[in-house]
């Protein structure tokens, strides 16, 4: 299929699903023009292992994630630099060290987790999406979304039980 074509099939798909994504009209209309952008630069080495939705769904959720990394990154560096945790009591600052340790192994227990397990965990926990969207971008049901999520949440349960 030509670019222009690609284009004018999948425009609303993509869109939509970063809509339920990010929620703001601006920014999902942004991730989608740049994720048509990075398909166009890309598009020779698209294989065709995916449906074309999904490769474009794939693409505009790498570029939401990323954005999010670094807008959680600037946050974290400007509340470092301002002190702000210094106006926290010593046990809310020890809640959330204890927080932040346990989202930190969550995500490196993510990290190694085996697809596609590790990619439904995080549509459906960062990314908010409902078992039916979530086997929308995979081309399968929602009872199919709806196992491999629960399947996912066990395998990183027994591996915090583990430790």
């Amino acid at each position: 299929m030509e670019f222009e074509q690609l284009y004018k099939t999948y425009y609303m798909q993509v869109y939509s699903y970063m809509m339920t994504l990010c929620k703001k009209p601006e920014l999902a209309e942004e991730i989608t023009q740049k994720a048509f952008y990075k398909a166009l630069l890309n598009i020779k080495k698209y294989r065709g292992d995916a449906s074309e939705l999904t490769w474009l769904c794939s693409i505009a959720k790498n570029i939401y994630f990323d954005m999010l990394r670094r807008e959680k990154k600037q946050t974290e560096i400007s509340d470092e630099f301002f002190g702000k945790i210094s106006h926290n009591t010593p046990v809310d600052v020890a809640e959330k060290a204890e927080d932040k340790d346990s989202v930190l192994r969550i995500h490196q227990i993510l990290h190694q987790m085996e697809e596609p397990y590790k990619e439904v965990f995080q549509l459906r926990v960062f990314g908010e999406l409902s078992f039916g969207q979530i086997g929308q971008v995979f081309g399968k049901s929602e009872s199919w979304a709806r196992v491999t999520y629960y399947r996912a949440k066990n395998k990183i349960r027994d591996k915090l039980d583990e430790e």
